[in-house]
């Protein structure tokens, strides 16, 4: 579902089985939080391959930084702008266009006239509507 291959899963599945709380509901918080997911999430693309592909090509600023990494790890209060050069790019803009239908989480905030988005919060449990069993994942991955 996030596109990540599984080394790179079972190092966010360590890091969630590490920190308190519940590791199921850690892990999807850590795979919500990745900055192509986020993209993704705020409509400045149509899926996460395509926001993994912009953000490779330096498309984005976070807190007014170029970050071309998909896999940085955004944090409440981190704000994302789409650079001046780019915000002619056709699949970005229809993109744009196309998010009032699937909307945006409550967690974040878009603002779609100056290609700014902020993360007001990070999610919780309930507001993940994927249909994901956790357990099963934790169970399968502490063997």
């Amino acid at each position: 579902m996030y596109g990540l291959l599984e080394k790179q899963f079972r190092g966010y599945f360590v890091k969630a089985d590490r920190q308190k709380g519940i590791t199921g509901t850690n892990l999807l918080i850590f795979l919500e939080r990745r900055m192509d997911n986020m993209i993704f999430r705020m409509g400045f693309a149509n899926s996460r391959v395509e926001s993994r592909q912009l953000i490779t090509h330096g498309h984005f600023l976070v807190n007014g930084k170029p970050v071309n990494i998909p896999s940085y790890l955004l944090k409440a209060g981190d704000e994302i702008c789409v650079k001046e050069s780019s915000r002619k790019i056709t699949r970005m803009l229809s993109a744009m266009e196309t998010v009032a239908r699937r909307g945006v989480p409550q967690w974040l905030e878009l603002d779609k006239e100056n290609f700014k988005a902020s993360i007001k919060m990070l999610p919780v449990r309930e507001d993940l509507t994927m249909p994901v069993q956790e357990q099963l994942i934790v169970e399968l991955c502490s063997k």
